[in-house]
């Protein structure tokens, strides 16, 4: 189906269901569906994002509807239009006509404000210093007793949000995903692929091969599989690791190693083994550890130490990445 079709039916998922949800104050869309052309073809490992603004906050998560794969997530409130310009997130989605239902007409109000005044330099500034200060925050929080999937998330999505301040910068699309594939073409619009390589180094995914990238995703599908037969509402991303998700997860993957993009595939890979094995340690499960800790180890993160020497690599190359992006915006 077509884009706007499935924010159509975003819509009305929000309409019938998520306006039941207590303190309903108002929904809007956000992700690549939002940022994506309303006459292409929604791709069938994409997703609508959905962001519902209620009394008390909770991840729904993935779930199928009206032929949509919807993730629907919520917050309990907006801060003021200044704090929604200052996050690279929100401001991402309200610059765009995001907003799904708005009975208090506020969301409106923010988005016609933000959309005004999203590319003005100030704000440019206060969003790219937002992504590097989570980036800073990441990988500083890395907790050497915490679990290895959490670790490993930590220091991941650290590194990870580099690509983030130069998407912002250039007013992109942070995406989640797909950031190493959008932020390779970003930078090689303005012939800087150099600083891409350096980007999949710091991640430690520059020297491999597809070869080797597709073992570890044979490895991923079989944990994810055993993984999607459990279900633990407890853990908040059950619904990531499900049949339903397996489009998004593993096919998405698989079409980025085919594409020749097997070293940006290596993020979101690395992600989803760490929330199935983190998924199936909720449910009392254990099994498939040996398999992440060989993808660990090709991208030099197997160990405490080596995860904190590679995120101490990351905070010293951020006056680098802030160098860059200022060149971009």
């Amino acid at each position: 189906m077509r884009v706007e079709e499935a924010r159509q039916i975003a819509r009305r998922w929000v309409l019938e269901e998520g306006a039941t949800l207590p303190g309903f104050d108002g929904a809007f869309l956000t992700g690549s569906a939002l940022w994506a052309d309303p006459a292409a073809e929604l791709a069938a490992t994409s997703d609508v994002d959905v962001m519902v603004i209620a009394d008390q906050p909770a991840r729904l998560g993935k779930f199928p509807y009206r032929g949509v794969l919807l993730e629907v997530s919520s917050l309990s409130q907006l801060g003021s239009t200044h704090e929604v310009l200052s996050d690279y997130h929100l401001a991402g989605s309200f610059h765009l006509p995001c907003v799904l239902a708005d009975p208090s007409g506020r969301l409106t109000e923010i988005q016609q404000v933000v959309s005004r005044d999203f590319a003005e330099r100030p704000w440019i500034l206060a969003r790219c210093t937002n992504a590097m200060d989570r980036v800073r925050g990441l990988i500083n929080g890395i907790d050497e007793r915490a679990s290895l999937p959490d670790q490993v998330n930590a220091w991941l999505f650290g590194t990870g949000v580099t690509t983030h301040v130069l998407l912002v910068a250039a007013l992109r699309n942070p995406t989640i995903r797909r950031r190493y594939v959008d932020v390779r073409d970003l930078l090689a619009e303005h012939g800087r692929l150099d600083f891409h390589e350096s980007l999949l180094e710091l991640l430690g995914a520059a020297h491999l091969s597809a070869a080797r990238v597709e073992r570890h995703l044979a490895v991923l599908e079989k944990v994810f599989d055993a993984s999607a037969a459990v279900r633990v509402s407890s853990y908040p991303f059950d619904s990531d690791i499900t049949p339903a998700a397996r489009p998004v997860a593993i096919d998405g993957t698989r079409e980025l190693i085919r594409g020749g993009l097997h070293r940006e595939a290596v993020f979101w890979l690395v992600a989803t083994y760490a929330r199935c094995l983190a998924k199936r340690a909720a449910a009392g499960e254990q099994g498939y550890e040996d398999g992440f800790r060989e993808l660990l180890a090709d991208l030099g993160a197997e160990t405490r130490r080596d995860r904190r020497r590679k995120g101490d690599l990351v905070l010293a190359a951020l006056p680098g990445v802030w160098q860059t992006a200022m060149a971009l915006c």
